[in-house]
């Protein structure tokens, strides 16, 4: 009977046990966890603090109890492993209730010990008031200090995937909150212009943004804390620091197995270290990135889940690779979703990826069928190829299922030229005709196999009008409600008559509100001779920017 050890029950350690339970009923199975509790819903966390989960208990999908009676393993919480020694196939685990130590033999051994919250060397950071947010017993802590203290004031050190939830959370109790981060955007997968759409919205909702802004210092103060950033100060109650996790790799290292330069384990397609008989899967794990090639770490839960089967598979036989991993996310930001796969313009051009791109804002599903919304999507592709390179999606509704049609189109390599042609449910009240990912394989091709030119709405930082003219095609009413710079406001009903208003010695830079009806006025002008530009993405990409910049001053 083939023994198999665990290191971690959750994400990873949980799926990887109970899919070697179902292939193989007579091996024996023993679960570590360091901590109190196995299979939890890690990402459910902040919603148990904003009180849109209720009990805790929901958060628990197993007990020790339950996932013995489910799996037949045996699981022993509290329970930490110290040491793995390879030549005698062993692991020593220290019971952590009562000191004592214990050796394990395996047969195989699988490391799925997830990563741990990020805590900076500064000042202040071992105060009661000072939290991280990675397991139930951390969500507990700040539960019971928000129940006994009722703070008025939170800060959020880091605009992540985390940081944006819990500010949601926190202010969703009614507690003011600062979101302090140290780059320039909120998000940092996606590309600024993008975020920009979540920064407006998230001072819209009255949550105090501090981007570009490093945290120093944490000190005590007469009633509360007082931050110290290298931009001005933030008095708060308490701290949440969510800028991010490390592998814990710790294990592994000591143990000579190889470790990559992200600092996480790594292993092979079937989640073999290297050695044969241990594997590993979770936030521990580098993973391949399916544009750059590159090794990354990617802390996510479905990535975590299929490493684990993967290996699980292996061991009994049945190859089940793990493919490279576009790093397919989305965050809730109050009434916002935010969606991402593939890689980002920013990461295109650190990697000397060969790319274009185009913006759009379709609505979220038939404009007739009341209720709908934009859509912003940034699509990014190969002119040589088609290839997609990576997608950006933010919405009020629809953004999910498109970023997953995205993400099938990619792990499928179909290319922008089949995006069109895809077909997708439509009924109108959940899309249009030409569904929004039709719609950007479409615009997307005419880039790449028209006349067609852009430009973009950081081309117009420092638009030279000696050289460039400037066109709003939008309607009066929508000009005089405001426009960018000196444009010229010429309609598009009114081209064919004003063609004479357009000088032949310049370039034309032709914009609307969403970019449709500029990019049929520069049909009209391409035909007549000028050299035409629309703007991608309109007047509404410029916007976003535009009004983010202004609120950061």
């Amino acid at each position: 009977m083939a023994r198999y050890l665990v290191v971690g029950g959750v994400a990873a350690g949980a799926a990887f046990a109970a899919k070697m339970r179902r292939l193989d009923e007579r091996a024996e199975i023993i679960i570590f966890e360091k901590g109190p509790h196995v299979s939890y819903a890690n990402c459910g966390l902040p919603y148990y603090i904003g009180d849109v989960i209720k009990e805790e208990a929901e958060l628990l999908l197993h007990t020790p109890e339950s996932l013995h009676g489910r799996i037949n393993a045996q699981v022993l919480v509290n329970t930490e492993v110290l040491s793995i020694n390879r030549a005698y196939k062993s692991v020593t685990a220290k019971d952590l209730t009562t000191g004592e130590e214990k050796e394990y033999a395996y047969d195989k051994l699988m490391l799925a010990p997830g990563g741990v919250a990020i805590r900076p060397n500064i000042q202040g950071m071992e105060l009661p008031e000072v939290f991280t947010i990675k397991d139930v017993t951390d969500t507990v802590n700040i539960k019971k200090f928000i129940d006994d203290k009722k703070p008025a004031h939170a800060t959020v050190i880091g605009g992540g995937f985390i940081g944006l939830e819990m500010a949601e959370n926190f202010h969703a109790l009614g507690i003011k909150v600062a979101l302090v981060e140290a780059t320039r955007q909120a998000m940092p997968p996606f590309d600024y212009e993008m975020a920009a759409i979540l920064h407006n919205h998230l001072r819209d909702k009255g949550i105090d943004l501090r981007l570009s802004s490093t945290l120093k210092s944490i000190k005590k103060a007469a009633k509360g804390l007082e931050l110290e950033l290298d931009k001005g100060a933030v008095a708060t109650d308490f701290v949440l620091m969510a800028i991010g996790v490390r592998p814990l790799s710790k294990l592994a290292h000591e143990a000579g197995l190889e470790i990559g330069a992200t600092g996480g384990i790594k292993t092979n397609q079937y989640m073999q270290t290297s050695d044969p008989d241990i594997y590993a899967a979770g936030d521990a794990v580098e993973v391949q990135h399916f544009v750059t090639g590159k090794q990354q770490l990617i802390p996510l839960a479905g990535i975590a889940n299929k490493q684990a089967r993967a290996a699980a598979f292996h061991i009994n036989g049945r190859a089940r690779t793990v493919r490279p991993v576009q790093g397919t996310s989305v965050v809730k930001v109050f009434d916002l979703t935010a969606a991402i796969t593939g890689s980002s313009e920013k990461v295109l051009k650190d990697n000397n990826v060969c790319y274009d791109k185009v913006y759009l804002h379709p609505a979220s599903h038939a404009a007739y069928y009341p209720g709908g919304s934009p859509l912003s999507i940034k699509l990014l592709f190969s002119r040589d190829s088609g290839c997609i390179l990576g997608c950006q999606i933010i919405g009020k509704e629809g953004a999910d299922k498109r970023i997953d049609v995205i993400s099938t189109a990619m792990f499928a390599h179909l290319s922008i030229y089949e995006l069109g042609s895809l077909e997708l449910a439509y009924a109108p009240p959940y899309s249009s005709a030409r569904d929004p990912v039709n719609y950007a394989g479409d615009v997307a091709v005419e880039v790449v196999k028209s006349s067609y030119c852009q430009f973009f709405w950081n081309d117009l930082e420092n638009i030279d009008y000696d050289k460039v003219f400037l066109v709003d095609s939008r309607f009066p009413s929508e000009y005089k409600r405001g426009t960018i710079g000196k444009a010229v406001n010429i309609p598009l009903p009114e081209i064919r008559k004003r063609l004479d208003e357009f000088p032949r010695d310049k370039d034309i830079y032709i914009f609307c509100q969403s970019g449709l009806r500029s990019y049929v006025s520069s049909r009209i002008l391409r035909q007549e001779g000028f050299n035409v530009y629309n703007l991608s993405g309109g007047y509404l990409s410029w916007q976003i920017v535009d009004k983010d910049r202004k609120s950061s001053q």
